[in-house]
């Protein structure tokens, strides 16, 4: 089935390139991007406190992962992902290792929790040394600098975040309260 895909792309992007339509659709594409001012743009009320970083060092056993505030943003530096030892098996398949780290959060009051990141990584949100569903996911802001947000339902408990297969050393995140 993946090598019909591919033949077809294949042969749209002959007939684009043949007719001389392809430098058109590209220059369409970037036309519909947005342009970003040199500012980012305030993220939403939710999420205000990405703005304000603090520097951070991912943990590599739970044991080790430090605490995030619930409300106040990290710029976590990640590790080599062969040598963190996650809380509960990923839940990502088929895909390269990179950078990972693990961080830890206490949810007071239940509700849901929005973990937005700076980077298209995988995220999982562990309880009782098991992954949880999540209920949804998006993209942030344009030019916010906020590029995915996932949220979970969580009651009051400790959790445990990791962070799988970035492409980066650092990574800017954020755990928030959305509703509840």
């Amino acid at each position: 089935m993946a090598t019909t895909w591919m033949r077809k792309a294949a042969m749209l992007a002959g007939a684009l390139l043949a007719t001389g339509t392809a430098p058109a659709v590209a220059q369409g594409m970037a036309e519909h991007q947005p342009a970003c001012p040199a500012r980012p743009v305030a993220p939403p009320a939710a999420l205000r406190g990405w703005t304000a970083m603090t520097p951070i060092q991912a943990g590599e056993r739970v044991g080790l992962a430090p605490v995030l505030t619930i409300g106040r943003s990290v710029r976590a530096t990640l590790r080599d992902e062969a040598g963190v030892k996650l809380a509960a098996p990923s839940t990502r398949s088929g895909e390269a290792p990179g950078t990972a780290g693990l961080f830890q959060f206490a949810v007071a009051r239940a509700g849901r929790y929005r973990i937005a990141l700076g980077e298209g990584v995988w995220i999982d949100v562990v309880s009782a040394g098991k992954p949880l569903a999540s209920v949804a996911h998006s993209h942030g802001p344009d030019c916010s600098g906020i590029r995915k947000m996932v949220d979970f339902d969580l009651k009051p408990g400790r959790y445990v975040l990791q962070v799988t297969g970035s492409k980066t050393a650092s990574l800017p995140l954020m755990v928030a309260r959305v509703t509840g």
